[in-house]
């Protein structure tokens, strides 16, 4: 493998580290779809890095010559960029998802300590 493919995978299993380490609560079916979802919200997130340095390098517009004309586009890696994107932002709302919501964790909160209370002797 070559020192660039090397780095990326390490950039993604730093990115699959952090992510786990936010989803290690759930349980249940929750946890077997986030641990399904991170490994591709981690490789997506350092690509989108590595095209938007891309873009910044290049720039949004490539231009291709055609004969005796030129025709301006939007460079290819805007392109991917975007549809990365928005695989990205879909896959981090369905996995944000998954975590419960504030009330639901007081409930819980709450469920914990009247157990605790309850089992005490007194």
């Amino acid at each position: 493998m070559n020192k660039d493919i090397l780095e990326k995978n390490k950039e993604i299993k730093k990115e699959i580290e952090k992510l786990k380490d936010i989803y290690s609560d759930l349980e249940g079916q929750r946890r077997k779809i986030a641990v399904e979802t991170i490994e591709e919200i981690a490789f997506l997130k350092v690509s989108l890095r590595e095209l938007k340095e891309i873009i910044k390098e290049e720039g949004f517009i490539d231009i291709m010559p055609q004969g005796n004309y030129e025709i301006k586009r939007e460079a290819p890696a805007v392109q991917s960029y975007n549809k990365l994107l928005q695989k990205y932002s879909r896959l981090t709302k369905d996995i944000v998802n998954l975590l419960p919501d504030e009330a639901e964790a007081k409930d819980e909160e709450l469920d914990i300590m009247e157990q605790f209370a309850n089992s005490r002797p007194d």
